[in-house]
């Protein structure tokens, strides 16, 4: 199901948004406001696992588009997100070993849409998230992804490090990219796979990468030493699917 992106501002709003189920990604409250409506959406915001950021009232001024925010905005996603057995399902349809890409804190929507279009190209069954300090599924999002969106599931979740601890028990190894790893032609990439690409800054955190089976290396021959990280993911990817075939 596709949801149109949407700002929801006010206190009753963004209550009846989270009651119908509406997925939210972020959510901006007045610093110190303690009334009885921001203690629902508090309570609503933590039992869907929604991010809360407190800001003074200049910042909310700042992003409404009303005037009348009552101390309160939300940012909706633009998609709905798929579900951990979602990724499986599409796996076991094709027959196939089940491939994952999981983002350690993508941030630029830009980046995130790419990877949605290269994993769909590159045979992913789905694009894994985390909640916090990551960008999830906007407008922007959908359109640097082409469309690929519509076809490739995208999971959020609470924690990557328990995640990939998770998906290790149902058999998938994991490979992160970090330039102080093994280059990644002497890895074997075949098999139940998670591709782990950290974010813009700091790459991939380091409690995530200990959970990772091997650390890849893209080779570089310029004068940097990094790549984006839609075009690493985009490079261990197709080398994962050079293997499988």
């Amino acid at each position: 199901m596709r949801y149109h992106e949407d700002t929801i501002e006010g206190r009753n709003a963004i209550i009846e948004a989270f009651r119908s189920g509406r997925p939210i990604d972020k959510l901006f409250l007045l610093d110190g406001c303690q009334d009885g409506p921001m203690q629902t959406i508090k309570r609503e915001a933590k039992k869907q696992g929604v991010p809360i950021r407190f800001v003074a009232r200049d910042r909310l001024d700042q992003m409404s588009e009303t005037g009348s925010h009552q101390g309160a905005i939300a940012y909706s996603a633009a998609y709905e997100y798929s579900e951990m057995a979602d990724i499986f399902s599409l796996a076991e349809k094709r027959g196939e070993p089940p491939f994952v890409i999981l983002l350690d804190n993508i941030e630029d929507p830009h980046n995130l849409g790419a990877i949605i279009r290269t994993a769909n190209q590159a045979g992913a069954h789905g694009v894994i998230i985390p909640k916090n300090r990551a960008v999830g599924l906007t407008a922007t999002v959908a359109k640097a992804s082409a469309g690929a969106i519509n076809y490739t599931p995208v999971v959020k979740v609470t924690n990557i490090g328990k995640t990939i601890e998770a998906l290790k028990e149902k058999g998938l190894w994991f490979v992160c990219a970090d330039m102080g790893g093994e280059v990644m032609y002497n890895l074997d990439l075949r098999g139940p796979i998670g591709l782990v690409i950290g974010g813009e800054g700091d790459g991939v955190a380091r409690l995530v990468r200990q959970k990772c089976d091997y650390v890849a290396a893209i080779p570089m021959k310029g004068d940097i030493d990094s790549l984006n990280a839609s075009v690493a993911a985009g490079v261990l990817a197709f080398e994962i699917v050079r293997q499988r075939n």
